[in-house]
């Protein structure tokens, strides 16, 4: 049994085979957003490497969403491309769950959180003893708020993804000592999340033909937001 999987909903873009017991093998480039020109080369190396063909792969998992709206693209048709040419199924996988399950054990919020810009992220929140339970659905909301509402939990919140490192200051003056930070690459988009998550949802028969995979945005893209702010101006000064 073999799950490959894909990220580039982020800065990082990953891909990684995971056989069902252990990752067999995982390859990171977190140097630039020149997913395109960079996931299917990677893929094609890991594969090599592993002595893996195409057609050996028995499910194609990708990071869906949300994220940066181009990375989120990239990743879904690469997947929908591989799955349709071998004929396999293929799984979305949450961004977010994937990133938080980068650490299952911690008392209190696991809390990944992606810059959306505008004082805004992309977040969801999890309690982790082992395995991952969901407390909220994927959301997009402003910093301040999500901030507001973990402060009135009580709880201790472990942040991890690139929002964790746009907005650590505001986090933790706001916080405080309840707030954690993961380190390293914990921090990061990694594709052997997906590929065991996307093997999990294989397992339930949670899998999709390519083309039914769709991408989970969440929230207007910031050129969407600017148009229709630019349209609405324009309305109110007729």
């Amino acid at each position: 049994m073999l799950v490959l999987g894909i990220d580039t909903c982020c800065m990082p873009a990953s891909a990684a085979i995971f056989d069902g017991e252990k990752l067999l093998g995982e390859v990171t480039i977190n140097n630039g957003n020149t997913h395109s020109q960079k996931i299917m080369p990677m893929v094609g190396e890991l594969m090599s490497s592993l002595e893996i063909r195409p057609r050996d792969i028995d499910c194609f998992a990708a990071a869906v969403g949300p994220g940066s709206y181009t990375g989120v693209r990239i990743g879904a048709a690469s997947v929908k491309a591989m799955a349709h040419g071998t004929g396999k199924p293929c799984v979305g996988v949450s961004t977010l769950k994937a990133l938080a399950n980068n650490i299952l054990f911690f008392d209190g919020i696991i809390c990944p959180i992606l810059d959306a810009r505008r004082d805004r992220v992309y977040a969801a929140e999890f309690t982790g003893d082992g395995s991952l339970s969901r407390l909220c659905e994927d959301r997009a909301v402003p910093v301040a708020q999500l901030l507001a509402e973990i402060e009135e939990t009580g709880k201790r919140a472990l942040f991890l993804g690139d929002g964790a490192l746009t907005y650590r200051e505001v986090i933790k003056e706001r916080l405080r000592d309840k707030a954690a930070f993961a380190k390293g690459n914990n921090c990061l988009n990694l594709a052997g999340s997906v590929a065991v998550l996307g093997y999990e949802e294989y397992m339930a028969g949670n899998t999709v033909g390519y083309s039914e995979l769709v991408p989970n945005y969440i929230g207007l893209s910031q050129a969407e937001r600017e148009r229709r702010e630019r349209l609405k101006a324009e309305n109110q000064s007729k």
